[in-house]
């Protein structure tokens, strides 16, 4: 057969994959979110060596939905709603659960609260932006501020078992929280500023 011939048989199967693909990255990453919390609860090495896996397995589909949805131009309402929650989802859970289980603790905790806080005040912003039908984009330095948590979070999950492997891996991560939890207050005040302008026009 032609491959005019398969073309004409299967016009929309590219198309069918570009529409459900990257939406089903975004549900696995947000399945991923309970066995990852799971895992470290429970305890054990082989758990954070599990928990670590499955982390960069959903920090993977991160990026791999949204490039997919931009270049078969398939970017749906649903996955632009649930990117980002998922995201928030992803991250919250994990900071807390490695709190919990004392790889974040003392003076650090501060840095976990800076992200969280920081997380729900942009979520807050957005809501009331879209209400009025205004779009911030993302910037770059907040694109890195993603990187920056997602290292710092998959060196803390395997943390004492990292450890027993790498000496510095909890450090590593802790290091990281900070650089983050900086580049967060950074974007947060940029998304606060963006949001309160908008108010200000809003009210006139």
């Amino acid at each position: 057969m032609s491959a005019g011939a398969d073309k004409i048989r299967h016009p929309n199967r590219r198309g069918n994959v570009a529409t459900w693909l990257p939406n089903i990255l975004t549900y696995l990453r947000i399945a991923a979110v309970p066995v990852v919390v799971g895992l470290l609860i429970y305890g054990g090495d082989t758990n954070h060596w599990i928990a670590v896996a499955i982390f960069i397995f959903a920090a993977i589909t991160d990026f791999l939905d949204g490039y997919l949805a931009r270049i078969w131009e398939q970017q749906s309402s649903l996955g632009r709603m649930l990117d980002p929650i998922a995201d928030k989802l992803l991250i919250a859970s994990v900071l807390l659960a490695v709190t919990y289980t004392g790889e974040i603790k003392g003076v650090h905790i501060w840095a976990a609260i800076i992200i969280l806080c920081r997380e729900i005040l942009v979520s807050g912003l957005r809501e009331f932006l879209a209400e009025i039908k205004v779009s911030v984009p993302v910037t770059q330095l907040a694109k890195w501020k993603t990187t920056f948590q997602m290292i710092a979070i998959g060196f803390l999950i395997v943390g004492p078992a990292g450890d027993k492997v790498f000496h510095h891996t909890s450090t590593i991560g802790l290091t990281f929280l900070w650089i983050a939890a900086v580049a967060t207050l950074y974007t947060g005040y940029d998304y606060f500023r963006a949001g309160v302008k908008h108010v200000m026009e809003e009210d006139e």
